[in-house]
C-alpha cells in the first residue's frame, strides 16, 4: 500500500515536471541568475537527473556518490534534456514498481567513498521522500524562478498560475 501510494504521486508529479522541462525555451538554457549559479540547461538537467537515483536508492542499501557517474548529457536543447528525463523517469517508475512496502522500512546511507554516511543513515521511506521527492520539488521551484527570470511564462502545476489569468 504504501508502495502504491508513492507511485500515484510519482506519476503525478512526473507529469508537472515534464510540463515544467518542456516550458523551457532554447533561448533561456545558457541564462543563469548569478556566476555561482548553474545555467538553466544545467537546472534543468539536474531535475532530469535526478529520477537516476530511484534504482540505487530503493535497491541498495548504500550508495556511494563517490562511484556515481552523473552525465548531464547534451543540454544544448531543451529536447534532449527532455528525452533524458522521459528515459529516466521510465526507469524510475520500475525501480518503484519493483519496491515492496517492507523496503521502505529498511535503513539506507548514502556515503562518498568511505562508509561515513555523509547524512544521517536512516528508513528508505524517508530518504525517497526527502532526497527523491522533496529534493525535486526544490528544483522545479528553481526553475520556476528562472523562468520567470528570463519573461518566460511557467505552467499550471497545482492550479492557474499568473500567466494564466
Amino acid at each position: 500500500m504504501l508502495v502504491q501510494s508513492l507511485m500515484g504521486e510519482f506519476l503525478h508529479e512526473a507529469q508537472n515536471t515534464r510540463n515544467l522541462l518542456n516550458a523551457i525555451p532554447d533561448s533561456a538554457l545558457e541564462w543563469k541568475p548569478r556566476e555561482k549559479s548553474w545555467t538553466t540547461g544545467q537546472l534543468a538537467s539536474h531535475i532530469a537527473e535526478v529520477y537516476n537515483w530511484y534504482d540505487p536508492t530503493l535497491h541498495q542499501d548504500i550508495f556511494d556518490m563517490a562511484t556515481y557517474k552523473y552525465d548531464k548529457g547534451d543540454i544544448s536543447n531543451t529536447a534532449n534534456i527532455v528525452a533524458k528525463f522521459e528515459a529516466n523517469v521510465k526507469a524510475a517508475q520500475v525501480s518503484l514498481e519493483k519496491a515492496t512496502d517492507e523496503s521502505m522500512f529498511v535503513n539506507w546511507k548514502m556515503v562518498m567513498g568511505s562508509d561515513e554516511p555523509i547524512f544521517p543513515e536512516m528508513p528508505r521511506i524517508q530518504v525517497v521522500r526527502g532526497f527523491l521527492f522533496n529534493h525535486l520539488y526544490h528544483h522545479r521551484g528553481e526553475m520556476i524562478v528562472y523562468l520567470r527570470a528570463t519573461g518566460n511564462k511557467v505552467p499550471s502545476i497545482y492550479g492557474p498560475t499568473g500567466d494564466d489569468i
